[in-house]
Formats: C-alpha cells, sequence, structure tokens
C-alpha cells in the first residue's frame, strides 16, 4: 500500500472534518484555511472520498461536508484507498532478487495496510484532543477506538 501526499491530505482532512463537524456541515474553504490546503485540490479529494461513501455534501448557505458514518466507523486505510490509485511496484534488481523483494515489499506494504486498518478516525480525534491513550508509540500497535 502506497500512501502519497494525496492519501496524506485526504486523512489530514477527514480528520479536521472529525474535530470540527460534530453538529453542521463543514465547508471545504474552511477546512483548506485550516490546514493550509487548497480548495481546488481538496474538491478533488472529496469526490473520491464521497464516491466511496465516507463523506456527504450539504448544499446551501450553511452546506459543506459530514462524514457518513461515525468516526470510529471509518479506518485510515479506506480514506487512503479511496483516493490513492492502486500503483504496482516495479522491481528493477533484475530476475535474480526479483522474488526476494517482492516478497519483502509485499510484507512491508501488508503491516501498513493493517495499521491503517487498525487506526480510525476517532483515535487520531482523540490523539490530537491530547488523550493519549489512542495514540501509537514508536514499536506500538496502530491507534484503537
Amino acid at each position: 500500500m502506497n500512501v502519497t501526499s494525496r492519501g496524506r491530505y485526504a486523512v489530514t482532512a477527514l480528520l479536521d472534518l472529525s474535530l470540527h463537524g460534530c453538529q453542521q456541515p463543514v465547508p471545504l474553504a474552511d477546512v483548506a484555511r485550516r490546514q493550509g490546503l487548497s480548495v481546488k485540490y481538496l474538491e478533488q479529494i472529496f469526490c473520491g472520498l464521497k464516491n466511496r461513501g465516507l463523506v456527504e455534501s450539504v448544499r446551501g448557505a450553511s452546506g459543506g461536508y459530514r462524514l457518513c458514518r461515525a468516526a470510529d466507523a471509518i479506518s485510515v486505510a479506506e480514506v487512503v484507498a479511496a483516493v490513492e490509485a492502486q500503483k504496482i511496484t516495479q522491481d528493477a534488481a533484475g530476475p535474480v532478487h526479483q522474488t526476494l523483494l517482492s516478497e519483502f515489499w509485499s510484507g512491508l506494504s501488508e503491516c501498513m495496510r493493517n495499521y491503517l486498518e487498525d487506526a480510525t478516525l476517532a483515535s487520531l480525534c482523540e490523539c490530537a484532543r491530547g488523550g493519549q491513550p489512542g495514540c501509537a508509540e514508536q514499536g506500538d500497535e496502530a491507534p484503537r477506538a
């Protein structure tokens, strides 16, 4: 599993939505301002998130976006998968080491996927609010809701 800046921005934006959108929809302009991101880029990201059923849009003067499910029911892996294109890693090491390196990268990818699946938006919110129990330390498991 690759996590590009697009995936990191999607997680950042949904964390912002989780922290600030409890009562009403959050305009993308507000998320962009707080996170220092482009509104146009967020619109592209939120299109993918909406297509995967993670957020919904609300039109009107007090419109914006809100989560479709509770934050503890949305894993970071889901958010990343919603906006990342599946990439096939090409190994340039040659046929002798191809299998070994392919297995290595697949194993690393699986570890990363498991870590991101264990982390939820709610566990990130807890960390952002200063609650240490859900925050992962180096060597610990991913935050859990």
